[in-house]
């Protein structure tokens, strides 16, 4: 009995705040299906290392003494000690990517570079507000929608604010359907929308599907080397897939070890939830700056393809140009409902996905230049 009274004891307003984030990510996860095989398992965690002398972090107890608990061993062994969670994660996504829509229309390569502004713009804005280059570095990743590479950059810049940045590129990744809609809006007319693009299928032979992840692993090695730990991963699943001859290893990397690491990793990421250090003003100002490069990231693709079209003859729909951020394959859906509702006969799934898939490449790339700069100017 005195044990529970200390335990209710030890609880602080911060616990509280926490345990309503927790409770809140569960509910979009299941109630709005928003990510929930990331949300949930972060939602979770964030109640479970915010009870009181809790059991999953390392603890000192008297006359037992210090006993290690499981999510800090997994958040220092599997993502501290060596960033191997999100890494490998990369292979399931990898294999789960289909390059057909890119390789047939190449010129959407574009779009996956044009939808990077808004995490170049975001490094301003955050040492603007006050936070270092590395963790400022961090934060901008977040406007990638790419939540394995926000992971992994601020963990290998040892940023302070992991669990923030992760919280927020996962809950921005689950709420596409809703900003992206609100960015493209704020930038075209309703003309631009109705836009109809032809789509005109080639085939994509195999022996381009194979020679795609090689070459791409190789010319990104040598312009930016610090990228190919992400790059190369996730090259390597799409090798997988598309190869032919490992189809029951490509299935296991898209379904059991990408749900695998998927699980592990967001209730590991709870680690950095602990009130003290996630409930204050600067957890505020990385949500801020993760949306506002969001945003910019969206509005950067649109204004790309708008800018196209003034020397073009066969004009871009601009919100193709918005899919170009990492959310594969979200984004792409979101532009296609878009389109229909302009136009009920407009078709532009597969341009969309195309962008789509090049986002998917640039985010990574953005990752390994955004770790490649800051280490050099450190």
């Amino acid at each position: 009995m005195e044990f529970l009274v200390e335990g209710f004891l030890a609880l602080t307003w911060k616990h509280v705040v926490m345990y309503v984030i927790g409770i809140v990510l569960i509910w979009l996860a299941i109630k709005k299906d928003y990510e929930p095989s990331l949300l949930l398992p972060m939602g979770f965690g964030a109640i479970l290392v915010n009870i009181p002398a809790t059991g999953v972090l390392d603890q000192v107890l008297n006359g037992v003494g210090e006993t290690h608990g499981i999510i800090q061993w997994l958040f220092e062994t599997g993502i501290e000690a060596s960033e191997a969670m999100p890494i490998l994660l990369f292979i399931g996504i990898g294999a789960m990517i289909d390059f057909g829509p890119l390789l047939s229309n190449p010129k959407m390569f574009l779009f996956g570079a044009g939808a990077q502004f808004g995490i170049f713009a975001a490094i301003l804005l955050a040492v603007l507000l006050g936070f270092n280059i590395q963790d400022a570095a961090s934060i901008r990743i977040i406007g990638a929608a790419d939540g394995p590479t926000s992971i992994l950059v601020s963990q290998i810049l040892d940023s302070n604010y992991i669990g923030a940045i992760a919280v927020a590129a996962y809950s921005y990744m689950a709420l596409v359907p809703i900003i992206q809609p609100f960015a493209i809006r704020l930038v075209t007319t309703k003309k631009e929308r109705m836009i109809r693009m032809k789509y005109e299928p080639s085939s994509v032979s195999k022996t381009v599907r194979i020679a795609f992840p090689i070459c791409v692993t190789f010319i990104v090695g040598l312009i930016a080397p610090t990228s190919v730990a992400l790059v190369g991963f996730l090259m390597f699943g799409n090798l997988i897939r598309e190869c032919g001859v490992l189809n029951t290893m490509s299935d296991a990397a898209q379904n059991m070890l990408s749900n695998l690491i998927t699980l592990l990793l967001g209730i590991t990421i709870a680690f950095s939830m602990q009130a003290e250090s996630f409930v204050a003003v600067d957890t505020i100002l990385i949500m801020v700056i993760g949306l506002f490069a969001f945003v910019f990231d969206t509005i950067g693709g649109v204004m790309l393809a708008k800018v196209i079209n003034l020397f073009s003859k066969e004009k871009i729909n601009p919100m193709v140009g918005g899919a170009g951020i990492s959310a594969f394959p979200m984004s792409s859906r979101v532009i296609q409902k878009m389109a229909l509702k302009e136009d009920p006969q407009n078709v532009l799934l597969m341009h969309a996905a195309g962008a789509n898939v090049s986002g998917q490449i640039a985010s990574v790339i953005a990752g390994g230049m955004v770790i490649n700069l800051v280490t050099s100017f450190l």
